[in-house]
C-alpha cells in the first residue's frame, strides 16, 4: 500500500479525532493499577481501543455513505433510531467531557477561571472549527495532530529511558485482560469510529474525491497509521503508569496522576506541556464529534445546510451545559450507556467488515437481536440492579467479566450462517 501526503495528514487528522479526553486520562492509572500485568491490560485495552475502532474505519472505507449504513440491513427504523441514539451519547457526554478536562487540567490551575467561561470559549471555538468544517482536515492533520504524538511521546519516553531501577507493584486486577478491555469502552473510540469516520467521507466528497477505490485506500491507510499511533501511545502511556507504582498515593485521581507524571518526567515546564496537550486532544476530539453529529441531521434533513448549522450550535450548547459536571462524575454516568450501546456497536462493525455473503440481512438482524437482548443484563448491573442479576449473569459464559453478550453474538452468526446455506 502506497502512503502518500495525503493518506498521512487524512491519518494523522482520525487519530487527532480519537486522541481525546478519555484516552489521554485512562491509560496512565490503568497501567499504574494493573503493575506487573501492564501486558495484559496492554492487549485487552488494544482491542477495544485500537482494533475495533480500525476495523469501524474499515467498514466505513468500504461503505463510504452515512452511519445510517451500518445498521441498513437490519431496517431502517432501527438504523435510524441507533444513529439518533448514538450522536445524542455523543454529544452529552464524550463531547462536554473534553471541556470539563481541559478546564481541571489546563485551564484552572493556571488561571483559577470557573468552569462556564472555559466551557463557554471552548465551544465557541469548536463551533468555528465545525462551521469551517472544509478546513478540518488540513488543520488537524497538518498541525494539531503532530503536536500531541510529539508531546505525549516525550513523556513517554523519558518515563521509560530516565527510570534506572522502576518498582512495578502486583496486580490490583483480577482479570487484568479484562480490565483493559472494558476500559477501554470509556475511550468511546468505537463510537467515535462510526462517526468520524463519516466526517472523513464527507469531508473527502466536499474536496471533490469521488473515486470510490482511491477513497477506499485512502480511508484504509490512514486508519492503519492513526491505529499504529494509538497503539503507540497507548501502550506507552499504560506501560509507564506500571512504572510509577511506587511514587504515587493508590488513591490518587486519574487527572493527578497524569498532571504528576508529566512533571517527573519533564520538571516544572510539564505543566506547560500538558496543558497544550491536554487542550489539543481534547479540542480535536470534540471538533469531530459535533462535525459528525451535523453531517448526519443534515444528511437526513435533504442536505439542509441550516439543519448543519443548528446542530452544530444545539451540540456545542449542550457542551457548555454538561461540561460543569466533574469529569469523574461524567465517566460514571457514561457506564450504563456504554454497557449498552459499545456492544451493540462492536457488533455493527463486525458485520460491516465481513464479506457480503456471510452477512445477509436475516444474519445482521439475528445478531443484532441477540446482542441486544444479552447486553440487557450488563446494562442493569451497572445501574445498580447487580443483585437482581448476578445470578443471570453467572450462568451465562463470561457474564461476571460484563461480556454475557459476546459467545451468545458470535454463535447466532454462525448458526445464523449454517442455516442460511442449508436452505
Amino acid at each position: 500500500m502506497r502512503y502518500n501526503k495525503e493518506t498521512f495528514v487524512a491519518g494523522f487528522a482520525l487519530f487527532s479525532m480519537f486522541f481525546g479526553a478519555g484516552n489521554l486520562m485512562l491509560p496512565p492509572l490503568l497501567g499504574y493499577k494493573a503493575g506487573d500485568a501492564w501486558f495484559l491490560v496492554i492487549i485487552g485495552f488494544a482491542i477495544s481501543a485500537v482494533i475495533i475502532p480500525l476495523l469501524g474505519i474499515f467498514a466505513h472505507a468500504r461503505l463510504q455513505g452515512t452511519m445510517l449504513d451500518f445498521a441498513k440491513k437490519v431496517s431502517p427504523i432501527f438504523s435510524l433510531v441507533y444513529c439518533i441514539l448514538v450522536y445524542l451519547i455523543s454529544i452529552t457526554l464524550p463531547s462536554p467531557r473534553t471541556a470539563s478536562v481541559t478546564h481541571e487540567m489546563a485551564i484552572e490551575p493556571f488561571f483559577g477561571t470557573n468552569a462556564w467561561l472555559t466551557s463557554t470559549i471552548y465551544f465557541a471555538l469548536v463551533l468555528l472549527f465545525v462551521l469551517n468544517r472544509s478546513k478540518i482536515l488540513s488543520l488537524l492533520g497538518k498541525f494539531l495532530s503532530p503536536i500531541i504524538f510529539i508531546v505525549v511521546l516525550s513523556i513517554i519516553c523519558i518515563s521509560i529511558f530516565s527510570m534506572q531501577t522502576p518498582a512495578i507493584s502486583p496486580s490490583e486486577f483480577e482479570t487484568p485482560f479484562i480490565k483493559g478491555l472494558l476500559e477501554g469502552y470509556q475511550t468511546f473510540d468505537a463510537i467515535g469510529a462510526v462517526v468520524v469516520g463519516g466526517v472523513i467521507i464527507v469531508s473527502l466528497k466536499i474536496k471533490g474525491e469521488n473515486n470510490f477505490d482511491r477513497n477506499r485506500k485512502l480511508m484504509i491507510g490512514s486508519g492503519v497509521l492513526a491505529g499504529i499511533g494509538l497503539s503507540i501511545i497507548y501502550a506507552g502511556m499504560i506501560y509507564s503508569g506500571a512504572l510509577f507504582g511506587a511514587d504515587f498515593d493508590t488513591t490518587i485521581s486519574r487527572t493527578d496522576l497524569l498532571s504528576g507524571m508529566s512533571l517527573k518526567t519533564l520538571g516544572n515546564i510539564g505543566k506547560v506541556f500538558l496543558s497544550i496537550l491536554v487542550g489539543l486532544a481534547c479540542f480535536t476530539t470534540a471538533v469531530g464529534i459535533v462535525t459528525g453529529t451535523a453531517d448526519f441531521i443534515k444528511g437526513i434533513c435533504n442536505g439542509s445546510q441550516r439543519a448543519y448549522f443548528i446542530t452544530a450550535i444545539v451540540a456545542c450548547i449542550l457542551g457548555v451545559l454538561m461540561g460543569q459536571f466533574d469529569v469523574h462524575y461524567i465517566i460514571d454516568v457514561a457506564r450504563p450507556a456504554l454497557m449498552f450501546i459499545y456492544p451493540l456497536t462492536i457488533i455493527l462493525i463486525l458485520l460491516n467488515v465481513l464479506p457480503n455473503r456471510f452477512t445477509s440481512s436475516l444474519v445482521f438482524r439475528t445478531v443484532v437481536i441477540i446482542t441486544i437482548l444479552f447486553s440487557i443484563p450488563d446494562f442493569l448491573g451497572s445501574i445498580g440492579m447487580q443483585d437482581y442479576v448476578a445470578p443471570i449473569l453467572k450462568a451465562l459464559p463470561l457474564g461476571v467479566y460484563s461480556l454475557a453478550w459476546l459467545l451468545p453474538s458470535l454463535v447466532a452468526l454462525v448458526v445464523m450462517n449454517i442455516f442460511s446455506k442449508a436452505e
